[in-house]
C-alpha cells in the first residue's frame, strides 16, 4: 500500500515536470475574427437568359442521373 502511495506520487511528479501546468485560456474574441462582407456585385445578380439556356439543361441531366 505505501508502495502504491509512492509510486503515484512519483508518477505524479514526473507528469507535473513534463507537461507542467495547463496554457492559459484564450479570450473568445482572440479566436474569433470578423471581416466585412465584399460589397454586391449588380453585374452577377443580373438575370442572364443565354447563360440559363445553357445551365437548365445541364441540371435536368444532372437529376435524372
Amino acid at each position: 500500500m505505501m508502495e502504491d502511495r509512492n509510486a503515484q506520487d512519483s508518477g505524479s511528479a514526473m507528469r507535473r515536470a513534463r507537461f507542467g501546468a495547463l496554457p492559459e485560456r484564450i479570450a473568445y474574441e482572440d479566436m474569433a475574427e470578423t471581416k466585412s462582407a465584399s460589397p454586391r456585385d449588380p453585374a452577377r445578380d443580373t438575370y442572364d437568359r443565354e447563360g440559363m439556356r445553357n445551365l437548365l439543361p445541364c441540371l435536368a441531366w444532372d437529376l435524372v442521373l
